[in-house]
């Protein structure tokens, strides 16, 4: 039943799915037309999804591009994230994370989460567009541009797009889907960097099964990186950005692997730009939240004192 109450309000109707309690929130508004106020900052329009729920949503994320990543590769000789030919860009990578991309957008579909998926009204302070600047310019930096010029110019293109995909699919499920599921359920924003981040971090904790213990360390790059692409997403208001850069990080990333026997001494560049970028936003942990957010949060702390 949903509750009673002035216009404005938000009335959930609770039900279970799975196992996991859902809730179908209708915007009060729609009843009454003289309302016109906008949703609250921690208030989504469309069905309210719990941490459960996006938990078990990752669990059936991280399935779907183990499982097809195994049944299509059980039989072949590929490296992690190293196609070095089309037939093994599309075993290994396309048709799972072709499968990984519908299954986040039918989640975004049946949630009705499309804008706050998109779009994110929670800005940071503008000194912080430094941190995709020096991403791209690590992005240019790190190409293996002579090693893809002896590619075949299908398979880079292919690479290109299916990376693309890739990163609008991570950044969907996990700084779209995520971050809205924590902040629509009422966590502070520095709760909100820290699971969403470790959760994507986390998640690729499953490549233990086929690279072994080295795998740790991805799983703490990737938790960085995923910090990175979250103050991405605040700097520039949505997630276009984010999984543009996404995409084009892994790009030139894997750019210097699809050459057998081939070593690429530039792909240090990404680590010492990671590094780098972890002590500046470390030391300036202080200011990353506008002005306006830091004076409210002081009136609070001081009115409870």
């Amino acid at each position: 039943m949903a509750d009673s109450g002035t216009s404005g309000e938000i009335h959930d109707q609770d039900f279970s799915l799975g196992g996991f309690v859902w809730c179908n929130r209708v915007r009060a508004s729609s009843l009454d037309p003289m309302t016109t106020s906008p949703p609250s900052s921690r208030t989504v329009a469309g069905r309210r999804l719990s941490v459960a729920a996006f938990v078990a949503l990752v669990i059936v994320y991280l399935a779907v591009i183990q499982g097809l990543g195994f049944l299509l590769t059980r039989d072949e000789e590929i490296s992690y994230a190293a196609p070095t030919d089309i037939d093994q860009l599309w075993r290994s990578l396309i048709v799972p994370v072709g499968a990984s991309f519908v299954l986040a957008y039918g989640a975004v579909a049946c949630l009705r989460w499309w804008r706050p998926v998109w779009i994110d009204d929670r800005p940071v302070q503008r000194w912080l567009i430094v941190v995709p600047i020096m991403m791209v310019i690590s992005i240019a930096v790190v190409t293996d541009y002579p090693g893809l010029a002896d590619q075949d110019l299908t398979f880079v293109a292919l690479l290109l797009l299916t990376c693309l995909l890739v990163g609008l699919t991570e950044e969907t499920m996990f700084r779209g889907i995520g971050i809205t599921c924590f902040r629509s359920n009422g966590f502070s924003e520095k709760k909100v960097a820290l699971w969403s981040t470790v959760i994507f971090g986390l998640a690729h904790s499953t490549n233990l099964f086929s690279e072994g213990p080295k795998a740790f360390l991805q799983v703490f790059s990737t938790i960085v990186a995923g910090y990175f692409l979250y103050i991405i997403r605040r700097r520039t208001g949505g997630l276009l950005i984010p999984a543009v850069v996404h995409g084009l990080w892994d790009f030139s990333l894997i750019s210097g692997m699809t050459t057998p026997d081939h070593s690429y001494p530039l792909a240090i560049v990404a680590v010492l730009t990671m590094l780098a970028l972890a002590i500046v936003l470390f030391v300036r942990r202080k200011h990353i939240e506008p002005h306006d957010t830091e004076a409210a949060r002081g009136r609070h702390e001081t009115s409870n004192t």
